[in-house]
């Protein structure tokens, strides 16, 4: 099962990167900072950092950026299933967030090559969580790779997931330093 790792602004900054990413046990990582104004260049930063811990890095949302900066993954939003298509014309490792069977159906169909499914627990912010049976409907929905994503934040949380037959786990708060 994939850890993939989310980047979160409140608690990481450049400076702590490499302490970070030098006690990180996950095998993705995104780098998500969708206020800061000098994103581009710290995402590089971020990218060349990560890849060098043996990372895949994973760009939020930009799939142009992500082909620019020579990643080959990038992590789009919910609302941009229509760009599934352009980043894939790019060559892209495409993941897209979902939070229905039938949004994993569409970005199943639009090629895709894995979805985030959320949130399987409690988040903040994030609305009622879909919980572990939605989770396995999600798995076997169609044929496609399932990263559950929402509220993990314990080795309880990771064994319920492994038990679905998800291709893995996301999340910010359980990998936070």
């Amino acid at each position: 099962m994939i850890k993939y790792a989310i980047s979160d602004s409140s608690f990481f900054n450049l400076n702590s990167a490499k302490e970070y990413f030098s006690k990180l046990k996950a095998d993705y990582f995104l780098y998500r900072d969708k206020n800061n104004p000098n994103y581009k260049k710290d995402a590089k930063n971020y990218l060349e950092l990560a890849n060098s811990f043996g990372f895949k890095g994973v760009i939020h949302q930009d799939y142009k950026l992500a082909k620019e900066l020579n990643c080959n993954f990038v992590h789009l939003s919910s609302n941009q299933i229509n760009d599934i298509a352009f980043a894939k014309e790019l060559n892209l490792f495409t993941i897209i967030s979902t939070h229905s069977i039938k949004e994993i159906k569409k970005a199943k169909e639009l090629g895709a090559d894995a979805v985030t499914f959320s949130p399987i627990f409690t988040t903040p912010n994030k609305g009622e969580p879909k919980g572990i049976e939605s989770l396995k409907e999600a798995v076997e929905c169609c044929d496609i790779k399932v990263i559950a994503l929402g509220g993990i934040v314990s080795q309880n949380h990771i064994k319920q997931i492994a038990s679905t037959k998800a291709w893995g786990f996301a999340s910010i708060r359980y990998f936070k330093p």
